[in-house]
């Protein structure tokens, strides 16, 4: 925690910044700025929050509910789960909040494609032969496939299911989308009917009622023998003990899961022992440049905030996202 202007805070912020980043905040004011150190916060960090106009980072869902002053919440993630037990009716009054939007469309759907190629072509499996000292070329070159020409379904159509589309431009992969009103598949009944005529099937939605448990055990048995299951959305769309159970009887090809229910995943989960799962922990929003990501689209939210403009991501706490 640093305190920067104990007395009348403007801008509170919760995000791990190096010099440069915490500069570029300060020189957005006007207003004082107080840094506090994400995964340590201490009570003097909840009064600053409680004092703030503005904030930015994930801070505890209690306190932005006790923060009486607060008027704009930029969270750094896409994801809002932690905040959809509050009372948006009232607290909605006067707190706008915005995320991160499509600020991680880029990385995450390069994590989608490259766990899929990895999949696809041996990598994962390769990679551990390397680590063990075992040469086995005539056991793995049989089983490589190609993604060049696969049917690829992607479950939602924001940003970064339209970026992971582009991605697979070059593979010539026919791209469809299941999104309530914008997608080629618009209904559970149509979902259900064409599951089975897809390769690769990707999940970017977010966390909502709405799509908890949409990959279910029936949906599940629905993909076609082989095919490859994609999830970068949200842990709750898909009943894990149901995709083990396809996964370990060899049905279907693999998965790369970037989350799951309960993150970190417990020790002894069997989804660790999977060979044909890859795990990325939750990583792929993840770059070099992400805490710059994460205050260039603060920077420009200021602008329009300080102008009486409408905010890029404005998070619709009646659609859950």
């Amino acid at each position: 925690m640093v305190n920067e202007g104990m007395d009348g805070v403007s801008l509170y912020v919760e995000l791990p910044l190096d010099d440069s980043g915490r500069a570029r905040l300060r020189d957005l004011g006007p207003g004082p700025v107080w840094f506090a150190e994400p995964g340590t916060t201490s009570e003097a960090d909840a009064r600053a929050l409680a004092d703030a106009d503005i904030a930015l980072g994930n801070p505890r869902a209690a306190w932005v509910a006790e923060a009486p002053r607060l008027r704009w919440l930029q969270l750094a993630s896409v994801g809002i789960d932690s905040y959809l037990g509050l009372d948006w009716p009232v607290l909605g009054r006067r707190l706008t909040v915005t995320n991160l939007g499509d600020a991680f469309a880029d990385p995450v759907a390069e994590s989608c494609l490259a766990g899929i190629l990895a999949l696809h072509r041996g990598i994962d499996e390769l990679a551990g032969l390397r680590a063990r000292g075992t040469w086995a070329k005539p056991v793995v070159r049989p089983r490589l496939r190609l993604l060049a020409g696969a049917r690829v379904l992607v479950l939602g159509r924001g940003s970064i299911a339209r970026r992971f589309a582009e991605l697979l431009g070059p593979f010539g992969c026919p791209v469809s989308h299941f999104a309530r009103g914008s997608g080629d598949i618009r209904t559970l009944a149509e979902l259900d009917e064409q599951l089975p005529g897809f390769d690769v099937v990707v999940a970017l939605l977010p966390g909502t009622p709405a799509t908890s448990g949409l990959l279910d055990a029936r949906r599940l048995a629905l993909l076609r023998p082989g095919a490859v299951l994609v999830n970068a959305g949200r842990g709750s769309l898909v009943d894990e003990a149901a995709l083990v159970s396809e996964l370990t009887s060899g049905r279907l090809g693999g998965a790369v899961l970037d989350v799951t229910e309960q993150e970190p995943l417990p020790a002894g989960h069997p989804l660790w022992s999977c060979s044909n799962v890859i795990l990325t922990q939750h990583t792929a929003g993840g770059s070099t440049d992400e805490s710059a990501r994460v205050v260039d689209l603060f920077a420009d939210n200021r602008l329009r905030f300080d102008a009486g403009a409408p905010l890029r991501n404005s998070v619709q706490w009646s659609r859950g996202f």
